[in-house]
């Protein structure tokens, strides 16, 4: 199968999916990255352009992502991009990508560029009722990002719902935070949510909901059965 990550930036690939990617590409289906901000300008003790395009590179590798389409969209500023071309952005990735799965952002989570991305994506999934030459997608899922999709405090935005589970075990966990390695200055000294400790207690924790040996979770809001 192939799956496509709808990210708003460099790291959040690795924060909401990353075990579950390279359980996916070590099972020999084909993933593939979208990054809408690609080199997240507001970000705090952020490196130079090509730091970080190195980081993601070696950080995609780890995980055997196949594709990555890197967006130019302003990073904590997607709410001034109009909403189409950030539509029509994911929209090419997905006609050059040919998705069976898509997972991107929730919409509750509190960081601005993860909404946007969310509502861009879920537009751009629907590109096949509009074009009968596009693959269909067959189901859309939202991931969860530590310190942002954890601070849902709009209660007007229904929460992140878990209804999908992967199984990761403690090497997945491993491999996704070697690859988070991979991004200088993401990562912070526990109680920070994006600890190791952190991310391994949210594994432990949607393992033990799902009766997992350690877990990433997802809330798949689409799917289409034709066969």
């Amino acid at each position: 199968m192939n799956y496509l990550i709808v990210a708003a930036h460099p790291d959040d690939e690795v924060l909401g999916a990353g075990a579950t990617i390279h359980k996916l590409t070590q099972r020999g289906h084909k993933v593939d990255v979208c990054i809408m901000s690609a080199q997240a300008a507001a970000r705090a003790f952020r490196p130079e352009d090509g730091e970080l395009e190195s980081d993601t590179d070696e950080s995609m590798n780890i995980l055997g992502v196949n594709n990555r389409y890197k967006g130019g969209f302003p990073n904590i500023e997607m709410n001034t991009v109009p909403h189409l071309k950030l539509v029509q952005f994911i929209e090419s990735a997905i006609l050059q990508s040919k998705p069976d799965v898509v997972i991107t952002h929730h919409p509750c989570d509190t960081n601005n560029d993860h909404l946007h991305t969310s509502l861009a994506c879920q537009a751009a999934v629907r590109i096949f009722q509009r074009r009968t030459d596009v693959k269909p997608v067959d189901e859309l899922w939202f991931m969860e990002i530590l310190s942002a999709t954890d601070w849902s405090v709009n209660t007007a935005v229904k929460n992140f719902t878990p209804n999908t589970y992967v199984e990761t075990g403690k090497e997945g966990i491993n491999i996704k935070l070697k690859a988070l390695a991979q991004y200088r200055g993401v990562m912070r000294s526990f109680p920070h949510p994006r600890s190791e400790e952190g991310i391994f207690g949210l594994a432990a924790v949607r393992g033990g909901e799902s009766g997992c040996m350690y877990a990433e979770a997802f809330e798949c809001v689409f799917r289409r059965i034709t066969r």
